[in-house]
């Protein structure tokens, strides 16, 4: 893999982590099994970011649509979420990581809430890398709450119509304040988005990998971000800006 000194990663980039319960069912090992393998691959993630330069790390995590699946897994995956915050959330403060969670907070389980918050009130002021956790997120629905936002603000006279901009609708979205992300990873194969970031996708390049979130290593990361450095990016114009590569 080639890297180039003179050019910066990407400012924001998200990942779709796809693929755990196949993983585990391609080795004949339970779905938990993969869920567990997939949190160590979220370190790694979260370590690359770091070592290249990432400033924003989105992960998609729980999505609005996984309520659909059986108690037992959802129980399984919180139960991973907890671990996660309370064993990795000193290590992550200690490194400067920012931890910021988007999604609907309305109606979460009393055990999960109050260690979302305290992720984020523990590293409220670090100025690394911010490690976006899209819980109980869906970008349909988190469209539709701005827009709720947005018309009770006209209804109670606080803003006129005409206020009503792109502008506007970006700053009642969850991601208020984050930069679009410059390009979303999925892994497993699938090509689609699942839901994810609909708004702030508008020009985010898409690189999908085959492998699946397990196998999400540090080889495969800087690999999609390769493969998002050769792009050349118009923002619907002619000219578009030079590629960026990272470091590794």
């Amino acid at each position: 893999m080639t890297i180039s000194d003179d050019r910066t990663p990407p400012e924001h980039v998200a990942i779709i982590m796809d693929g755990n319960g196949r993983w585990a069912n391609a080795r004949g090992l339970p779905r938990t099994v993969g869920h567990r393998k997939g949190v160590e691959a979220v370190r790694e993630a979260v370590r690359v970011a770091g070592d290249v330069g990432i400033r924003y790390l989105t992960l998609f995590a729980f999505s609005s649509e996984n309520w659909r699946r059986p108690a037992t897994e959802i129980n399984d995956l919180f139960g991973l979420l907890r671990m996660f915050i309370r064993r990795d959330l000193a290590e992550l403060h200690a490194e400067n990581v920012k931890v910021r969670v988007i999604g609907d907070r309305n109606n979460l389980r009393d055990d999960i809430l109050p260690l979302l918050i305290e992720a984020e009130e523990t590293t409220r002021d670090n100025t690394g890398l911010t490690l976006v956790i899209a819980f109980n997120y869906g970008a349909r629905d988190e469209i539709a709450r701005a827009a709720v936002t947005l018309a009770r603000e006209v209804a109670e006279g606080r803003l006129p119509p005409e206020a009503l901009t792109v502008e506007a609708i970006g700053e009642r979205l969850d991601t208020a304040g984050i930069p679009d992300p410059d390009v979303i990873i999925r892994t497993s194969g699938e090509e689609r988005l699942s839901n994810f970031l609909l708004w702030q996708a508008a020009y985010s390049e898409l690189v999908f990998v085959p492998e699946y979130w397990p196998d999400f290593s540090r080889e495969v990361f800087l690999g999609a971000l390769d493969r998002f450095a050769a792009r050349e990016r118009r923002f619907g114009g002619l000219a578009g800006r030079p590629p960026v590569a990272v470091r590794s």
